[in-house]
């Protein structure tokens, strides 16, 4: 495996996302409570450009102790990035679809030293286009 510097860490928002193109394939690259995780963008339903979907909390149901419903509310820790072309939900810190769990972005190797964002690749593919 080969890495590949993607830039300084403080150029990435938190939370927030980047996408970069390696070698003819797009990585997305996403920054949630200083924590890196970095998928393919390519969404396992039908290969849409997952990455590029919005950013969203995930959304629940809040139910009261005698179970009754008391509206939808954000999770304040889970955030999701929501395909364009279908609206399949992945999570951003597993790559897995929030519901059906067969579905999973394919996960890139991402790490930081003390300043960069490194993405890992397999051997031969070490240059940024």
């Amino acid at each position: 495996m080969s890495e590949v510097n993607i830039g300084k860490i403080s150029s990435f928002e938190d939370p927030g996302r980047r996408v970069v193109e390696i070698n003819g394939i797009q990585i997305g690259v996403f920054r949630l409570d200083g924590e890196f995780y970095a998928y393919e963008n390519r969404c396992p339903h039908l290969g849409g450009p997952a990455c590029q979907g919005k950013l969203l909390p995930r959304v629940l149901e809040a139910v009261s102790k005698d179970r009754k419903s008391e509206g939808r509310v954000f999770s304040r820790s889970d955030m999701n990035v929501v395909c364009p072309w279908h609206g399949f939900e992945f999570d951003i810190r597993t790559g897995a679809h929030v519901v059906i769990s067969r579905y999973r972005l394919r996960r890139v190797s991402v790490r930081t030293d003390q300043e960069n964002v490194f993405l890992a690749l397999p051997s031969g593919e070490e240059s940024v286009p």
